[in-house]
């Protein structure tokens, strides 16, 4: 398989760069699934090629049948048509035959799938929340505490939206930051451990795929579904969401990072350390300047909470979604309105609530920035206003 493989891909390469098309059309050229790193992945590919091999014994015999009967009794050569009714013996030889290539496709697959969705016995749960567009993470039992938002890297967003793709060729395929395909934040996962993933929505359908992993679930709103994985090897494994969500769609990649045993729990009492430190700080009281709630503000916006996505990098709005830049809700001294909007969002919109994914400092950061950003004169929001908005 990999030296036809290597062939077309060469013939393919020839092709192209006689067609004048660059090499980069085909960095991500293959044939077949992406290599498996997980025990249930090598099950499913086992069980494709398997069944994708029977189909072409099927197909290689009854086209064969069709173009030698076609070939072999032909009008030109005088042939004449039989008239018969009923054969008891070849009806039984062909309903005995698809049977039995049932049966063999059956087992096999019946075992992949029991072994897929049991999560029985996982070293670690992980709560996966789908959202208008990115991922949240949350991790269980020793991990309590410690959640993510992960989403596309800007620079990455701004160079579809703003720039029509242009400069795609700076983001290498094979390197670290593949294009539509880097995060800000990555589910760091350990290697050779059992991983239970629970995993739900807190708007639309979005779905969660890696296929590396071989491992693909629905997010739903109201349910809570579940599968796991445990991966053979360290490395970075993408994916997407697998499931037409809207707008951004397109822009909600997956990157698991899976690390050593060890490595992992230094993330995780280091991660553990900074999600205490940022909540004594939301929770501490204190009045905040607006310079200090501005930068952090800025940070918010253009990155962990992804509102550029709908409102633009400078508050001009994207495509048919509001504009902030001297828009009436962040301007005036009453905040209330953007503090509710912002906070509870608003339902039958794409405006998704932000109270269960930013606390109380970064809620009122960035509610700070977009009131006095572009133009705008709407004052200072402390934690204490969204506190009591809650």
């Amino acid at each position: 398989m990999s030296l036809l493989h290597n062939k077309m891909t060469r013939g393919l390469a020839g092709l192209a760069l006689a067609l004048g098309v660059s090499n980069s059309a085909l960095a991500e050229y293959r044939l077949n699934f992406q290599e498996p790193v997980t025990a249930i992945g090598h099950q499913v590919y086992s069980l494709h090629m398997m069944i994708f091999w029977i189909c072409v014994v099927i197909a290689i015999v009854v086209f064969g049948v069709m173009f030698y009967s076609m070939y072999a009794h032909r009008k030109s050569r005088g042939a004449v048509a039989a008239d018969f009714h009923e054969n008891t013996k070849l009806e039984i030889i062909w309903t005995i035959i698809p049977f039995v290539i049932l049966i063999s496709m059956a087992i096999p697959a019946t075992s992949a799938l029991i072994n897929y969705e049991n999560t029985a016995d996982a070293d670690l749960t992980v709560k996966i929340t789908g959202m208008q567009w990115k991922w949240k993470y949350e991790y269980t039992g020793e991990g309590e505490g410690v959640k993510m938002i992960s989403a596309l890297v800007p620079e990455q967003y701004n160079a579809a939206q703003k720039e029509g793709g242009k400069g795609i060729e700076k983001f290498d395929p094979h390197g670290d930051t593949p294009y539509l395909l880097t995060v800000d934040h990555e589910l760091v996962l350990p290697v050779g451990k059992k991983v239970r993933f629970l995993i739900t929505s807190d708007d639309v359908i979005h779905s969660w795929w890696v296929p590396q992993l071989a491992t693909k679930k629905d997010a739903i709103p109201g349910f809570v579904n579940e599968t796991w994985t445990k991966i053979d090897k360290p490395g970075r494994y993408r994916g997407d969401c697998a499931e037409l969500c809207g707008k951004d769609h397109a822009f909600m990649p997956i990157v698991v990072h899976a690390v050593a045993e060890s490595d992992f729990k230094t993330w995780l009492a280091d991660a553990k350390t900074a999600a205490a430190a940022a909540a004594a700080e939301a929770a501490s009281g204190k009045e905040w300047s607006k310079d200090e709630l501005m930068a952090k503000g800025k940070e918010i916006f253009t990155g962990k909470g992804g509102c550029f996505g709908c409102h633009g990098m400078n508050g001009e709005g994207v495509a048919t979604f509001p504009h902030l830049a001297g828009a009436a809700i962040a301007n005036g001294t009453d905040h209330s309105a953007h503090i509710t909007t912002v906070v509870h969002g608003r339902p039958g919109t794409a405006m998704a609530a932000y109270g269960n994914q930013l606390n109380d400092l970064e809620l009122a950061a960035v509610i700070t920035y977009e009131r006095n950003s572009w133009g705008n004169t709407g004052g200072i929001v402390q934690p204490k206003d969204i506190k009591s908005a809650r």
